[in-house]
Parts: C-alpha cells; sequence; structure tokens
C-alpha cells in the first residue's frame, strides 16, 4: 500500500482511538463523577469516523452511487411534488421531515432509562441501522422513479404483502404524529412567544419558496441569510407580543386549539407544491435544530457539567429490565 495512503488514515485512527476511550470512560465508570464532555467527544469522534469509512463504503461499494444519474425529481419534474432542488435545500428539507423533534427529545426521553443506554443506542444503533435504513430506502426509492416504500414491496413481493406493509407504516405513522405532536402542542399551549414564533415561520417559508423559484433561482445564500434574518426577528418580537397586554392573551391558546390548528396546517401544506412551503420550512427548521444541538455542544465544552442522572435506572414500578445485568444481579 501506498505511504501517502497509510499517512491519509493515521488521523482517523487516532479519532476513532479517542472516540473509544472516552466511551469506555462513559460505560465502565461506576460511583464516580462523570463528565458530560465525555460523551460529546465521543459522539463526535463515532460519527466522524462512521461517516468517513461506513458512509463511504456503502456509498462507494453496496448502493455504487452515480451522481451524473437523473433523479426522479428530474424525470418527472412536474413543479409539484417532483421539483429539480438544490442539495442544501434538499438536506434540510429530508433532515427536518425525518428527524422531527428526535434530536432534542429522544435523549431527553432516554435519560430516563440512564445515560448509558441511550448513548450506546444513539451511537450504534444511529451507526448500524438508523442512518442505514434512511440511505438505503432513498436510494432505492430515487432507483424505482420515487416509489414509497409499500409500493416496492408491492412490486417485489405482490399485492397482498404490499398491503399490509402500506398499512403497517400507516399506523407506524399515526403512532409517531401523534407522539410529535403531543410534544409540539405541550411546548406550544399557553404560550403566545411560540405560538409567534412557529406560525411566523409559515409566512417566512412562503417568501423562501417563491424567493428560489421566482425572484432569485440558485441564489440559497441569499434566500438562507433572508430567512434566518426574518427567524430571528421572529422570535425576538414574539417575546415583544408574549407580555403585551392585548396580543399576549389573543394568542394564548389551549392544547385543543392548537391540536386543531396542526392538523389544519398539515392537510393544507400537503396539497400545496413541495418548493411552496414544505421544503424552504425544513430547510429554514434545519437551521434551528442544528444550532441549538451545537449550541448544547459548545456550552457543554464549555461549562464542563457533570452527569446528574445514573447510568442506569430501574423501571417506573421497581421491578427493572428482566435481566438485570448490574452489580449483585446473581443475589
Amino acid at each position: 500500500m501506498d505511504t501517502k495512503k497509510i499517512f491519509k488514515h493515521i488521523p482517523w485512527v487516532i479519532l476513532g482511538i479517542i472516540g473509544a476511550f472516552c466511551l469506555s470512560v462513559v460505560a465502565l465508570r461506576r460511583g464516580e463523577h462523570v463528565s458530560a464532555l465525555w460523551i460529546v467527544v465521543a459522539s463526535v469522534s463515532v460519527y466522524l469516523v462512521a461517516y468517513r469509512y461506513y458512509s463511504l463504503y456503502i456509498a462507494q461499494k453496496v448502493m455504487k452511487l452515480d451522481p451524473t444519474r437523473a433523479t426522479p425529481a428530474v424525470i418527472n419534474n412536474d413543479g409539484l411534488n417532483y421539483v429539480p432542488t438544490n442539495r442544501y435545500v434538499l438536506f434540510g428539507h429530508h433532515f427536518a421531515a425525518i428527524a422531527g423533534a428526535g434530536p432534542l427529545v429522544g435523549p431527553v426521553l432516554a435519560a430516563q432509562m440512564g445515560y448509558l443506554p441511550g448513548t450506546l443506542w444513539l451511537l450504534a444503533g444511529v451507526v448500524l441501522a438508523g442512518a442505514v435504513q434512511d440511505f438505503m430506502v432513498l436510494f432505492i426509492s430515487s432507483r424505482r422513479n420515487g416509489a414509497s416504500l409499500g409500493e416496492m414491496i408491492k412490486e417485489e413481493m405482490g399485492t397482498v404483502p404490499g398491503t399490509i406493509a402500506l398499512f403497517g407504516c400507516f399506523l407506524i405513522m399515526i403512532i409517531i404524529l401523534a407522539v410529535l405532536a403531543l410534544i409540539v402542542v405541550k411546548a406550544l399551549a399557553e404560550s403566545p412567544w411560540g405560538v409567534f414564533t412557529v406560525c411566523s415561520t409559515v409566512p417566512i417559508a412562503l417568501f423562501m419558496g417563491i424567493y428560489m423559484r421566482f425572484l432569485r433561482p440558485g441564489r440559497v445564500g441569499e434566500v438562507s441569510d433572508l430567512g434566518l434574518g426574518l427567524l430571528g426577528a421572529a422570535h425576538y418580537f414574539g417575546g415583544v407580543i408574549a407580555h403585551d397586554p392585548y396580543w399576549g392573551p389573543a394568542l394564548t391558546f389551549k392544547d385543543t386549539t392548537i391540536t386543531f390548528a396542526l392538523i389544519g396546517y398539515a392537510f393544507v401544506s400537503a396539497l400545496l407544491p413541495v418548493w411552496l412551503i414544505l421544503a424552504p420550512r425544513d430547510y429554514l427548521a434545519t437551521f434551528l435544530k442544528i444550532g441549538v444541538i451545537v449550541g448544547l455542544a459548545l456550552g457543554i465544552v464549555i461549562l464542563n457539567p457533570e452527569l446528574k442522572m445514573p447510568a442506569l435506572t430501574q423501571y417506573v414500578d421497581g421491578t427493572g429490565p428482566l435481566w438485570k445485568g448490574g452489580p449483585g444481579a446473581d443475589r
């Protein structure tokens, strides 16, 4: 092997060793103070190494991606659901759509079982399962002219398995949407600041969609700056309005009202062209989500807080898992 190629891999090997060491500290320390910084360093190291090697292996050896091959958006360009889109906007659209509130809410819920199971699942589960599954389904769908998972199963296995798969996906979507809607509703109920900020993203997204489609096609940098500026202004004025004696109470809604409003928004946005509101709004939301994640990571790096949750916890009723596996498990 060429010496230069070997030296190119040395930094990645060092990064992998650092990640493994940090992860071992998180997993093996018991009864000691553990800094949250270990989790941040381990996560960044694992994800970077996995992206560099495992993702590249899947893309080049398994899928054999061809960047010159036309996508369904180009072949079936109808201006509605099939629209050629800038890759950065497309990434933001997919990231926000598939992740939802998961990057922020998921770890909080997982911490109820202790920080260790959630950390291991967010690392191993994403690298070996979640990211691979998303990657593969998107790739296969693009090779099948944008077909859905249920349609592909119907083509390969027949009508009955395809119908069962579609029904299963429908039930899963109901459960996921119900959970995510509950989180959003609880966050916006009795919160005029949140209601104003979230509602403001709709006209901002409409403006961004029209801007990229008609006013300045291809100027993603410009529309990103405008969108972020408007989003920041919406957040600021949301705080002002929340303390206003008239608008504050006027924008204070109960959870039932917000629930029906979300249902109405989902119905209307599903009927509109994807370039008009869904893609630009998801793209805008991705900045906010990634910004919060990066901000939390930087806060941990600066403050170096200790983990207050135990590594493992009992179940709520005190019975614990089927196989405890901790100290004294043999008693």
